[in-house]
């Protein structure tokens, strides 16, 4: 599943995040969502949030439900 939708994402759930600074090479990290900073219902480069390392990014992945 993508993470466009904001309401496929909730605090707790493990994601796949593309850093600011991976943008042009699509790196990505794994973590726990603490956070989601985007307002909007969808997002089309992906909702971001804040994991619980503290990493921002968009969700490019949600890796379990």
């Amino acid at each position: 599943m993508t993470g466009k939708n904001r309401s496929d994402i909730r605090p707790g759930l493990k994601v796949a995040i593309v850093l600011k600074q991976d943008q042009r090479t699509g790196r990505l990290t794994e973590g726990v969502v603490m956070d989601i900073l985007t307002n909007s219902a969808y997002h089309p480069h992906g909702i971001k949030v804040r994991l619980e390392s503290g990493e921002v990014g968009r969700v490019s992945e949600i890796l379990e439900n």
